[in-house]
């Protein structure tokens, strides 16, 4: 009997989660457990593969001119495709006006907006970690990532004993890591089954009342993820990368559909590293120096999901944006996203630095708390996909020869 392909196992999994959310709603806590083991056994793997992944990534590209073409490229192209991102947003929101009529009383307390206070140059002033192992535990992706570039580039640059030893160990760290993931990955449908089960069950109940309301909102969101995600990154694959976008999106459908049901980029960081590696055909060198970094940065979903949000609220309290207040919500919608940590809801927090930049009230953010869940699920696929598609435009920039 033919074994059943994981990413269908997957979607199966979702609709299952799905229907017994719906048919046994009091009883979700005996299959919650599936999602938590799930989630937990991902963030146990997350920190010791990136740390792994970059540092033997960075070993292996060996020269600094090497490692500082890659940097630039990377930057370049997460810059570009979030400005796409938002400026796709910026003309969805600003064609339809959702926030126009828009109900002010259907509104709801958020907590946590008090993170959002970092100004964008302590953000990159906390990216040097003062204390490894205190970044290393509370599991802050930015100082691990540039601790791990500094010592990865330093390798290179000690004496030859000592450079092959620590070359062959990280080496050896990450092929370790990569099949605990693997491991992990095999568990991903039951995993999904148990976290879906408790996100429908937990909104079972306002989701007709909220789609009502916020219906609109949903929808311009949407539109505009889907324009990105199926026009804007497959014509940069078909043109820049000369690659099939299609065939590079069969690779990736397992990482996908667990960012969809995650929520979360880095939670599912090690199934994308799987499959845009054996998947895509893209070198190790490549991935494991643009994947950690573009789940940690790279939001394009969550860039123009913030732009969305913010004119939004704007539209709802009756706050009319000239030309020269939408730059600035498309700048800061920009560095915004570039702070969001790769976790559910970090993008909620993160609007409120973009409704202080144009001066509206905090409190709108409590409009759109109701949708956020499921447009997140939505936003962090874009983002995977677009972390993906940027390996890809990368490596084949770099010479390589890929599957796709």
């Amino acid at each position: 009997m033919k074994k059943i392909q994981l990413h269908w196992q997957i979607l199966i999994a979702i609709i299952l989660g799905a229907l017994y959310a719906l048919l046994f709603t009091n009883y979700v806590e005996y299959v919650s457990w599936m999602g938590d083991l799930f989630l937990r056994s991902l963030r146990m793997v997350i920190i010791p593969l990136i740390l792994s992944s970059i540092i033997s990534g960075v070993t292996n590209i060996g020269e600094a001119k090497n490692l500082g073409r890659l940097g630039l490229k990377t930057m370049l192209y997460y810059l570009t495709t979030s400005l796409f991102a938002i400026v796709t947003g910026l003309f969805f929101v600003n064609l339809i006006k959702p926030g126009v009529g828009a109900d002010l009383g259907f509104n709801k307390n958020i907590e946590g907006l008090s993170a959002a206070k970092d100004s964008f140059g302590e953000t990159l002033l906390n990216i040097i970690p003062t204390n490894l192992f205190e970044s290393l535990s509370n599991g802050q992706m930015l100082p691990i990532i540039f601790f791990s570039i500094i010592f990865g580039f330093f390798i290179t640059r000690a004496d030859e004993k000592s450079k092959v030893f620590l070359t062959d160990f990280f080496n050896s760290v990450f092929e370790v890591m990569m099949k605990l993931t693997m491991f992990i990955i095999k568990i991903t449908p039951f995993g999904i089954f148990g976290i879906v089960a408790v996100t429908v069950a937990d909104n079972i109940n306002s989701l007709g009342e909220v789609i009502g309301r916020l219906g609109t909102y949903m929808l311009v969101v949407l539109i505009a993820l889907a324009v990105h995600a199926i026009f804007t990154l497959p014509m940069m694959l078909k043109f820049i990368g000369k690659v099939n976008p299609l065939k590079h999106f069969k690779a990736l459908r397992t990482p996908l559909l667990t960012a969809f049901s995650t929520s979360s980029s880095s939670a599912t960081l090690p199934l994308t590293m799987e499959a845009v590696e054996n998947g895509s055909g893209v070198s190790n060198k490549v991935t494991s120096f643009t994947l950690p970094l573009g789940a940690t940065i790279n939001m394009d979903g969550t860039a123009l999901y913030e732009c969305v949000a913010a004119m939004f609220i704007a539209q709802a309290y009756g706050v009319a944006l000239g030309p020269i207040e939408q730059v600035i919500v498309v700048l800061t919608a920009l560095l915004a996203s570039i702070g969001a940590a790769g976790i559910p809801m970090a993008g909620l927090v993160m609007i409120s630095i973009i409704l202080t930049a144009v001066g509206l009230p905090l409190e709108g953010v409590g409009l759109i708390l109701a949708v956020d869940r499921i447009l997140d699920m939505c936003r962090t696929m874009v983002n995977v996909w677009s972390d993906s598609c940027g390996a890809v435009i990368i490596a084949k920039s770099e010479g390589e020869t890929l599957n796709v």
